[in-house]
């Protein structure tokens, strides 16, 4: 006789999963693009303390964000050409990490041996990923194809809660939660039908009722006036593609998460909703430049949507890490057997980092 769902996940639920880390051998999404100029950005990928800069062909750089010298942040300086400056005694960097230039070094003295440690990044997307593991990157970042794609509409919204991140992925791949959300949610009624999954993701497939069809143009207003919404049966799939999540609802509406964990207890993630246009035929055939323009023009059109699901989301999520750091020993009881599996990637993809 099989062991109940509840029992089962209590036993794969070892109370240091809020204290796991990060396999480091992964593309995370540290900023968006248009936050990174000459002016260097400073961010925190698990720990460890970054700063962009844009060159002066605008590439992207990344660093360790400490100057040797003194220890103090790079992040405070400028970018001057190609190499960052320090704030403190303008001390500069390459973008390699090498130190090239003190400004009142004497003619008797050499430039310090010191090296500080640059980050393999990549720009796409509307994105920054970085790679913050200590070997060379093998995989290529998650990506959003619908991103530049003419027929998606895309808004973002930024997450960040004081809860460790396994907090934030559970919460996305669990489906039942949806009446939280009441109005903003685009779904309800949500059944867990299967679960797929290897060694580097979970994909949990739900029956749901979707509140949205957008097949005609005067559909789209059902995304603000509630009354015109009828129910109809949808696939919901949700996927943790280590580290980032995915949701598909439909052949309407995708969404990514992506994760930017801080530390034990502070995580940043990226949420994009996009909404297709695929079901417009007639809207495929007109010029390329008012595609672009409908597109551009109509960029975060679900922002009160986003908005209003992160801010409920996230009161839950930080009373959950709360509640851990109250009385780590307290039992949790659990039905829905895709945590288990998450769990366990996360598990897994650390213990094998």
């Amino acid at each position: 006789m099989s062991e109940p769902i509840s029992s089962i996940f209590q036993t794969a639920q070892n109370r240091d999963i809020r204290q796991l880390g990060i396999n480091p051998n992964h593309w995370y999404v540290v900023a968006r693009s248009d936050e990174v100029t000459n002016k260097p950005l400073g961010v925190t990928i698990w720990q460890q303390a970054i700063a962009l800069y844009r060159d002066s062909q605008g590439q992207i750089h990344a660093l360790e964000d400490r100057c040797p010298h003194r220890q103090v942040k790079l992040s405070h300086g400028q970018a001057i050409a190609d190499e960052l400056k320090c704030a403190y005694h303008g001390w500069r960097f390459n973008s390699e990490g090498k130190c090239t230039t003190v400004p009142y070094l004497a003619a008797n003295q050499k430039l310090p041996n010191c090296k500080i440690r640059h980050y393999p990044v990549i720009e796409q997307d509307g994105f920054i990923w970085l790679f913050p593991g200590n070997v060379e990157p093998s995989t290529e970042p998650l990506g959003l194809p619908e991103w530049e794609h003419l027929n998606y509409i895309a808004t973002v919204a930024i997450i960040k809660c004081n809860a460790h991140y396994s907090y934030l992925i559970e919460n996305l791949m669990d489906m039942y939660h949806g009446h939280l959300h009441q109005d903003l949610q685009a779904w309800a009624e949500a059944t867990l039908q299967d679960i797929d999954e290897d060694a580097n993701r979970v994909d949990a497939h739900y029956q749901a009722q979707s509140y949205y069809k957008i097949d005609k143009i005067w559909s789209i207003s059902q995304l603000f006036f509630p009354a015109l919404r009828r129910l109809h049966p949808e696939p919901l799939d949700v996927s943790y593609i280590y580290p980032h999540w995915v949701s598909t609802l439909g052949k309407d509406f995708k969404i990514y998460c992506l994760l930017c964990p801080v530390n034990e207890i502070q995580t940043k993630a990226y949420l994009i909703h996009f909404t297709s246009l695929n079901a417009f035929w007639r809207l495929h055939k007109l010029p390329i430049w008012f595609r672009r323009f409908v597109k551009d023009s109509l960029f975060g059109a679900a922002q009160k949507l986003l908005d209003g699901l992160v801010v409920q989301d996230v009161q839950m999520i930080e009373e959950e890490q709360q509640a851990y750091l109250q009385n780590s020993q307290t039992r949790n009881y659990e039905f829905n057997r895709a945590l288990v599996n998450v769990q366990r990637l996360m598990k897994n993809q650390v213990d094998n980092s």
